[in-house]
């Protein structure tokens, strides 16, 4: 028989299901003409029927190769190199056929299907929209659609490009408006663009298409806490618990918002639960800013904190670090690049403490560079910071790479992250490695750990008595430590005012304890301590930051549960923070917190002449104030343990000279103490970042 009749009659015969018969009737057509494509395509067809992708794809490129414009068999190429596991030449095959025919809709189809396997969720779409145009009442192509908007909107949120991300949700709801885990991730998007009351809105969309959700409760907490409102957001975490106890996130963020709200009931077993999860749960995510709030923590289980969240969070960092491979070229006679970034250049206690430093670096050594990837709130703070440097960058819209590309493009030498593990941290820039040299300062007092076993950060900024040599085991980064104190203050902040004692309802001839710390750091040894010092001064009063509703109602029923009038405590309104400083002056002594000091919020009282006692603990967040305190000469304001913190408090009320004293000392040295020596902390500053850098070199 001729070519021609063996292949019609191996192809009738492939038509009726007579298969075996049919691949006989090719073959024996290949030995005749072996450059048959039509029998190469066929037979190659016949295998992928019978399950035999390999042989099929190889039989139908040799097809393809005699007639390289034919749709159909670069179609059924793709179709069977898909089969056999080789989606990327299958990719080539299809894409080569859509050029041929592009109006073909089945193709479409199965290049989209072919797209999302890959993960290329972008061009699956774009079939699946081509598709729908034409037929948009094609139920699978609509799923299909939904499902590669999902995975385009996922891929999107972990790398941090938010805005897309919130796009490619909202659009996949206009197919399924009734699926939760759209919703939840909508959420998600949102949140972290600032969007919280939207996000918040979704969390509980969400929730109402799937009540048993615990993550989106556990979401939703954290929403309704930046929304300020936080009984709401306790009762969504102890939701997510009661339906997931092994939510341990959700554990953890619900033992913070109870100590932001100063309920302290099982507080103690709760911390003890959780200090054991960086053992026996090393998969837990503990929030290291949670954790080393919590009492009891020392600094080696926060580094362990910090790492175990690294390894849980960030482990594909390194991988990428490595694909990106960003090199760095060291450079002779010119001024050092200088990047800050940071997701609070508004107004917000960092500014309080930075914005007269980069206005007063030395222009001739550095560069200055802000990289901002928080909210934008149009404050005088914010406008202030944007002119105190030579390029103010913002980043919120980039991805985490295209976020470290930006940085590298720029040259920046030395990068301080400001941030931290605190809210909104997008520290994963820095392990991207964009800079030769890293640091962590300011925004969170304490290791960043290592990932993998690689310091996330090269250096942690410091001073000897924040973090003195010996306890350089408790931190991954070297510790680089600046003469005096590590925190730098604002002195150009306008004052409003001195107000009276009665604009806030303070007793004109009490003798006012204050204590403007967050309720998060009032523990109950603490409270316990101050409720001690008011039975033994009857003229005293506690004078506390209006936190919450309901921190306030627990520490008034904390005071009357140890025998003291709650009525002796008065809660501060939150003012705007130039009245905020005036009023300062009303108080006597500022009455500090362990094991989280105050910051800011010490520098401030101290900037305002009142006297700060505080005790230092072992860990960083804890002995911040005693570095303040060396810094404007008055570390016999550092009680050596909270006995002599409580009669140091008592003595100083009944010895007004001595408490005068102090006063004075901060009031006629205030404009040279190094403290608010701004200029000269600039100076060292600008030294140690020389230093660090000719190191490197």
């Amino acid at each position: 028989m001729s070519p021609t009749q063996l292949y019609q009659q191996a192809s009738g015969a492939h038509r009726e299901g007579r298969f075996q018969q049919a691949e006989l009737l090719y073959r024996q057509l290949l030995q005749h003409a072996p450059r048959h494509a039509d029998g190469l395509h066929m037979l190659g067809i016949l295998c992928y029927q019978t399950e035999r992708a390999a042989e099929a794809a190889e039989l139908i490129a040799q097809a393809v190769a005699l007639e390289p414009r034919n749709a159909d068999m670069l179609i059924n190429h793709g179709l069977t190199l898909r089969a056999a596991g080789k989606r990327h030449e299958a990719l080539k095959s299809y894409e080569r056929a859509m050029l041929l025919t592009p109006k073909d809709l089945v193709l479409q189809n199965n290049l989209g299907n072919l797209y999302q396997e890959l993960g290329r969720f972008e061009d699956a779409a774009a079939c699946y929209r081509r598709v729908l145009r034409v037929h948009p009442g094609e139920a699978e192509v609509r799923d299909a659609l939904g499902h590669s908007l999902l995975g385009w909107g996922n891929a999107c949120q972990d790398a941090g490009r938010y805005a897309e991300a919130e796009r490619c949700y909202e659009e996949a709801l206009t197919l399924a408006p009734n699926d939760a885990a759209l919703h939840f991730n909508l959420g998600n998007a949102r949140r972290e663009l600032g969007k919280t009351a939207q996000a918040a809105a979704s969390y509980q969309r969400a929730i109402a298409l799937s009540p048993d959700d615990a993550d989106a409760h556990n979401n939703l907490g954290n929403a309704l806490r930046e929304l300020g409102q936080l009984p709401e957001a306790i009762a969504c975490y102890q939701r997510a618990l009661a339906l997931k106890p092994d939510l341990y996130h959700a554990r953890v963020h619900l033992i913070h918002q109870q100590q932001h709200a100063a309920d302290w009931r099982g507080l103690e077993q709760q911390i003890d639960e959780v200090r054991g999860w960086l053992h026996s749960a090393p998969t837990a995510q503990i929030s290291p800013f949670a954790f080393l709030a919590m009492p009891g923590t020392t600094a080696a289980e926060q580094r362990l904190c910090a790492e175990r969240w690294l390894e849980n969070r960030y482990a594909s960092l390194n991988a990428q670090a490595s694909e990106l491979a960003f090199t760095h070229i060291r450079h002779e006679n010119k001024r050092l690049r200088i990047g800050y970034l940071s997701a609070d250049f508004r107004r917000h206690p960092l500014a309080a403490l930075v914005t007269e430093l980069l206005e007063l670096h030395d222009r001739d050594q550095l560069e200055v560079f802000a990289y901002s990837y928080g909210v934008d709130d149009n404050s005088p703070e914010r406008q202030r910071l944007q002119h105190a440097v030579d390029h103010f960058v913002d980043i919120r819209a980039l991805s985490l790479v295209d976020a470290a590309k930006r940085i590298h493009a720029d040259g920046i030498d030395i990068l301080v992250d400001l941030t931290g593990f605190t809210q909104s941290s997008r520290t994963g820039i820095v392990a991207l490695r964009p800079a030769p040299i890293s640091i962590n300062w300011l925004g969170f007092p304490g290791t960043m750990g290592s990932l993998h076993g690689k310091p996330l950060f090269d250096y942690v900024l410091s001073d000897a008595y924040i973090t003195p040599a010996a306890s350089q085991p408790d931190y991954a980064e070297h510790l680089l430590l600046l003469p005096g104190s590590y925190q730098p203050n604002d002195r150009n902040r306008p004052i409003g005012k001195t107000p009276a004692r009665v604009d806030y309802g303070l007793p004109e001839e009490a003798f006012v304890y204050c204590c403007f710390n967050q309720s998060f750091k009032i523990t109950p040894a603490v409270f316990a301590c101050w409720m001690r010092i008011l039975q033994q001064v009857p003229d005293g009063v506690l004078w506390l930051l209006e936190s919450n509703a309901t921190a306030t109602l627990n520490l008034q029923q904390a005071a009357k549960a140890a025998g003291v009038d709650p009525a002796r405590l008065v809660f501060a309104p939150r003012v705007a923070m130039a009245d905020h400083l005036a009023r300062h002056a009303l108080a006597d002594l500022f009455l500090d917190t362990l094991p989280y000091n105050a910051h800011t919020t010490a520098s401030d009282a101290l900037w305002m002449c009142l006297p700060v006692l505080t005790c230092s603990g072992d860990t960083f967040a804890s002995r911040v104030a005693g570095s303040l305190l060396h810094a404007v000469n008055l570390p016999e304001l550092i009680a050596p343990d909270m006995a002599a913190y409580e009669a140091m408090a008592i003595n100083l009320k009944h010895d007004p000279a001595t408490l005068e004293g102090l006063r004075e000392r901060l009031q006629q040295a205030s404009a040279d103490l190094p403290l608010f020596d701004t200029r000269h902390f600039a100076r060292k500053l600008e030294s140690v970042y020389q230093d660090i850098w000719r190191a490197q070199r």
